[in-house]
């Protein structure tokens, strides 16, 4: 099934570049061939979303690049993805192992980068990537690579929370109702005006993204499930892969929040939210606005 929203473009908006590059969001607990998480679907596990990845790799004996900045251990949680990329016949994969701003500046990783016909960002804490490469020459190549080569990018849990701007790095599920209780701050911008959140439908997540949406309508918000992902192709094109649902909120068309009127600690309220549920095979074009700058 194919859903396309109505494009906000204008026809005067200047020709800004489209990303040659793609990115792969998976929602966590990814099937990794080792049986490790409960089955949501027997029909789909078999290890598609990675397979998927793979086979989305440019050239001869492509590079993977790994980066675990994410998690808290990082060497076990690399070595996880070595193993299953060894599975899928990938032997040409390096561990970009960038634990603090320093290790940014590492020259041989972004060497890595530079190379790279893939990169996978692991789960973890979305905090600690943003604020380890938030603003470094490293992010800004991977990024220039995005858009003019044909990059893939992917990101698993925190690595997908990351991708997006705005980005949830913290909010009680209970208190996800409560103004001030959902925290947010600038993701790694691949996407613009997305706001993605993981373990989505498991964590009990829509409140807590609907009032980040309350916050500015003018942000889409995309909750993955487990073992789902979306592939975003020209910046805005999603299709999904995976055993689950992709939640889809949009209110760029609510008519009233009470967001700004209300102090923290109290319940938020927004009306005319818009909701889809997508699965496995099903499109969606995003209805962002084209950026005026980069």
């Amino acid at each position: 099934m194919a859903l396309k929203e109505t494009s906000n473009k204008s026809k005067s908006t200047p020709t800004l570049p489209v990303p040659n590059g793609k990115l792969l969001s998976i929602g966590g607990k990814e099937d990794k061939g080792k049986n490790e998480q409960p089955k949501l679907n027997e029909n789909f596990y078999n290890l598609e979303i990675l397979t998927r990845f793979v086979e989305e790799l440019k050239g001869d004996n492509p590079l993977i690049a790994i980066i675990p900045t994410a998690s808290s251990v990082p060497e076990e949680i690399a070595n996880d993805y070595l193993e299953v990329f060894k599975h899928l016949k990938q032997e040409n994969v390096r561990v970009v192992d960038i634990r603090n701003r320093a290790d940014a500046k590492n020259p041989d990783y972004y060497d890595i980068i530079d190379k790279a016909a893939g990169v996978f960002f692991t789960g973890g804490d979305q905090l600690k990537i943003t604020a380890i490469l938030g603003g470094t020459h490293l992010l800004h190549r991977l990024k220039e690579r995005y858009t003019f080569d044909h990059l893939i990018v992917a990101g698993t849990s925190a690595g997908a929370a990351a991708m997006s701007t705005p980005m949830i790095y913290e909010g009680e599920v209970e208190g996800g109702m409560i103004k001030g209780n959902v925290r947010i701050t600038t993701g790694l911008e691949f996407l613009k005006d997305v706001a993605i959140d993981t373990h989505f439908i498991t964590r009990g997540r829509m409140v807590r993204m609907s009032q980040a949406i309350s916050t500015n309508p003018g942000c889409i918000g995309i909750g993955l499930e487990e073992d789902t992902a979306i592939m975003v192709t020209n910046g805005r094109n999603i299709e999904v892969l995976g055993s689950g649902l992709v939640t889809i909120i949009d209110g760029m068309d609510s008519t009233y929040t009470n967001i700004y009127e209300i102090g923290n600690g109290e319940p938020f309220k927004i009306h005319g939210l818009k909701y889809h549920l997508l699965g496995k095979g099903d499109t969606y074009t995003l209805p962002i606005f084209d950026q005026l700058h980069i």
